[in-house]
């Protein structure tokens, strides 16, 4: 996490979480989600606005982790933006493969070690590895193909629900009912 993040957080300690307002896509881009996207609909169906500049990108890929609840955030200074995610906390580039198999790089750029291999009921390809699941981008298919063509990876079938569960993630955090502003009552 960087310096000015934690600094932040130190000095204002009790900043209220926000929900919403952030997608990450199976691509690995990153979706302002204004109200007006909020209220045309959820998650992936509506993303918002692809989140272009470099440095914010950056910025959020370098604050971006995970609660015990495994709900994935991005820590905005002393603010917690919970994230909607389409399919997986991290997006899975290939580099070609060695001979265990391709190396994963997550859209953030953190390097991982393959465990596991899955694929759902929509032929998305899912990869378990050493911090957590991830899902192999579009582009990289091909690189994924070679891998189990050459024996280096053998992909399983599973629902995509039951691979949520085995890997506890939550694809579209809430607040907890302690934790909802509290609200007057009607008149």
């Amino acid at each position: 996490m960087d310096e000015i993040v934690e600094a932040a957080l130190r000095k204002w300690p009790h900043v209220p979480d926000c929900y919403g307002w952030l997608g990450l896509d199976a691509r690995g881009d990153w979706y302002l989600r204004d109200a007006s996207a909020q209220a045309a609909g959820p998650f992936p169906r509506i993303k918002g606005s692809r989140i272009e500049h470099a440095r914010l990108r950056d910025f959020i890929g370098r604050n971006y982790a995970c609660n015990e609840a495994g709900e994935w955030y991005f820590q905005n200074g002393p603010q917690r933006v919970y994230v909607e995610l389409e399919a997986a906390p991290w997006i899975w580039r290939l580099v070609p493969p060695a001979s265990t198999g391709p190396a994963l790089t997550t859209h953030t750029g953190r390097t991982a070690n393959a465990a596991d291999c899955w694929t759902d009921e929509h032929g998305r390809l899912f990869v378990a590895s050493d911090i957590g699941l991830g899902i192999v981008h579009t582009q990289d298919m091909e690189s994924a193909a070679d891998a189990v063509e050459q024996g280096q990876w053998s992909p399983q079938d599973i629902r995509f629900e039951t691979l949520l569960r085995r890997y506890g993630v939550t694809l579209h955090p809430q607040p907890s009912e302690t934790k909802k502003p509290a609200t007057r009552p009607a008149s």
